[in-house]
């Protein structure tokens, strides 16, 4: 029978099968995990059903931090990201953070709506097992050790703002920040935390798409001094192609790495989950495993590829058919899969069990991928 879950106390309550029933609204089914939010079950969302239901919980998400409730489809074109939005004068784009001022696309605020901190190398991130500051790989070029980099930390820049809607984003609160428009910082002044023991930047959020521009004139600041100075991006990767041209050139050359968050095969599944389509992203992965292959072995991957596990929808199915693509670009590329917790608008989500993850991980090997590793082990049950 399909079960939600109220608590974080999913291992207990799973395995008491004291959770709320949840019903697919679609097409009545009890025999999977279903959103209560959500409303449609994951064969009906892959099968073009339960539409309407599923843009009115995005409406509903977005509508609970004024945010802009669609793609808005007549003014003037943005060109920023998978979402293509023309804005008409005076409103905002699908992020909240670009608007139509004078018939001119641009950010809302001077700078960009960001907040920052140190983070203690090694951290952990998802690039952590392959990256410079986790493993000291490309020693001394771009790596201070051997080993993990202790003693010196991460910048870790989290932007206020999404080219996307997970209704399971487990950063949510960065919605806050794009309603409130604060804090405001501009690309020097950012830049300028880079000090000396400093020897890496990491753009995250939200997603750094929506403000990519800030983030890389501060990369383009922050590598100007004679020290190591890493470039690193977690993202969605639903910018245009212009941008990331420039974000893998800063990235590659500087020793760090572009981690892209593939979160469904499907689009429809993609938009189900996350508001927006995933062909962007797809076609950017693609072009980035090519411009890897074109500049060569560094010695570290340069592209590394997450998969959130969410029970229900994102499983074994799903994960065989994105590691087959992955794999099809270069089998090396390094691949974590990710424990899901119950976050957002998907509370009611159990997290991820150990067979899921196991399910998954044996997936992704057979696909042929040489790397793969699951992350959030203590989540598992």
């Amino acid at each position: 029978m399909c079960q939600s879950f109220s608590s974080g106390y999913v291992d207990f309550v799973s395995n008491a099968g004291l959770g709320m029933k949840a019903v697919c609204e679609s097409c009545g089914s009890h025999s999977g995990i279903v959103s209560s939010f959500l409303g449609v079950c994951r064969d009906c969302i892959v099968a073009g059903e339960g539409k309407e239901r599923i843009a009115e919980a995005h409406r509903k998400s977005k509508a609970r931090f004024d945010l802009p409730l669609e793609v808005p489809t007549e003014g003037r074109p943005c060109g920023q990201c998978v979402n293509v939005c023309r804005i008409p004068s005076g409103e905002r784009g699908y992020c909240g953070i670009r608007e139509n001022s004078d018939g001119e696309v641009r950010p809302v605020v001077e700078g960009a709506v960001v907040e920052w901190y140190y983070d203690p190398l090694p951290t952990n991130c998802v690039a952590s097992f392959v990256c410079p500051g986790g493993t000291g790989a490309g020693y001394p070029e771009y790596a201070h050790a051997k080993g993990p980099e202790r003693g010196h930390k991460n910048l870790a820049v989290f932007y206020g703002a999404c080219s996307y809607d997970c209704l399971f984003c487990q950063n949510w609160t960065y919605r806050s920040l794009t309603r409130e428009l604060r804090p405001v910082m501009s690309a020097r002044e950012l830049a300028s935390k880079v000090d000396g023991r400093t020897s890496c930047v990491c753009y995250f959020g939200g997603d750094p798409t929506p403000q990519i521009e800030h983030a890389i004139r501060t990369s383009e600041i922050a590598v100007e001094r004679d020290e190591i100075t890493r470039i690193c991006f977690e993202t969605n990767g639903s910018m245009s192609k212009g941008f990331l041209k420039r974000v893998a050139a800063l990235s590659y050359d500087s020793g760090g790495c572009i981690k892209f968050d593939l979160k469904t095969w499907n689009e429809d599944l993609n938009i189900a989950l996350c508001g927006t389509s995933n062909k962007n992203t797809l076609r950017n992965f693609e072009w980035l495993a090519d411009y890897e292959k074109e500049r060569g072995d560094r010695g570290f991957p340069f592209v590394i590829a997450s998969t959130l596990m969410i029970p229900g929808y994102v499983e074994s199915d799903e994960v065989e058919k994105i590691a087959s693509f992955v794999a099809g670009l270069n089998p090396d590329i390094p691949y974590s899969l990710l424990a899901f917790y119950g976050a957002y608008e998907m509370m009611d989500i159990p997290t991820t069990s150990r067979r899921i993850a196991d399910e998954c991980y044996s997936a992704a090997k057979e696909c042929g991928l040489s790397n793969v590793r699951i992350g959030n082990i203590h989540l598992l049950w």
